[in-house]
């Protein structure tokens, strides 16, 4: 379903400040399969995600998304095939709009516009029946304001926009980062129920080790620029946050001095 040859990505070409922040990374994933990706500050994690994305544009490499070659498609083109949550539970949704408002912006990504209602009887009942999967009691408040809600809530709610239309690719920046453990816990059980009962093929960037490992189908570890570790099978299942730290001490030649890897 992706597959990355090649990618690489500098910032500040030609300045006294230029680093490479990706260096020619390749990676495929299967139709369905759940990559968690981790790595330290300015390993280039989200600049993965933002260049699949077509935030930034490469300066080398080839993007594929399933069939089409989106290397050089502008970031409008690749929204209709990717699905996206970010860290800050504000972005993804329009505050000043109501539940249903913001679902039916997300229903309509990618579709021609007409004449007919905005939202009509059977886009109402299949947003109902999709909120209740969540257990978070939104069916019953589809005419509130997002701003209303809490972070965890409206992180689901965004999680539920962003798959709503099946997406080619869904991808997680930390979307969890800014939730309390709690609430957290229960975003990444639905991120892992939805993501499984639509097999989604799914990147999920994050800081925590433990989630890393117990998340998904395989771990990739970044560090500067660089996908070191690609755990996967019985390699990834007998791998614990020791022996992960170990691993990257391995395979990096350094010690891993991140704060936020290591206290999560």
């Amino acid at each position: 379903m992706l597959k990355i040859n090649n990618l690489s990505k500098v910032f500040g070409q030609g300045s006294q400040n230029e680093k490479q922040v990706l260096k020619q990374i390749n990676l495929t994933l299967a139709p369905g399969e759940f990559a968690a990706v981790i790595g330290g500050n300015g390993a280039g994690k989200s600049t993965l995600l933002n260049c699949i994305a077509g935030v930034h544009p490469s300066d080398s490499g080839s993007i594929m998304l399933g069939d089409y070659d989106i290397t050089n498609w502008p970031e409008y083109r690749r929204s209709r095939l990717i699905g996206r949550v970010f860290q800050d539970p504000l972005m993804g949704t329009a505050y000043a709009m109501t539940i249903e408002e913001n679902l039916a912006m997300a229903l309509a990504k990618g579709k021609s516009r007409g004449l007919q209602p905005g939202i009509s009887r059977s886009d109402r009942r299949n947003f109902r029946d999709r909120l209740a999967q969540l257990e978070l009691g939104l069916e019953n408040r589809m005419s509130d304001k997002v701003g209303l809600l809490s972070g965890g809530q409206r992180q689901a709610l965004t999680l539920l926009m962003a798959t709503i239309v099946r997406p080619s690719l869904l991808m997680l920046d930390e979307h969890t980062a800014a939730l309390d453990p709690l609430t957290s816990r229960k975003v990444l059980q639905l991120t892992r129920d939805l993501v499984a009962a639509e097999h989604l093929t799914t990147l999920m960037v994050t800081h925590n080790m433990t989630d890393a490992l117990a998340f998904g189908t395989r771990t990739l570890m970044m560090h500067e620029g660089s996908i070191i570790l690609d755990l996967q099978g019985k390699e990834r299942s007998g791998m614990t946050v020791e022996t992960l730290i170990a691993s990257f001490k391995k395979h990096s030649g350094e010690e891993l001095v991140n704060d936020r890897l290591l206290l999560s």
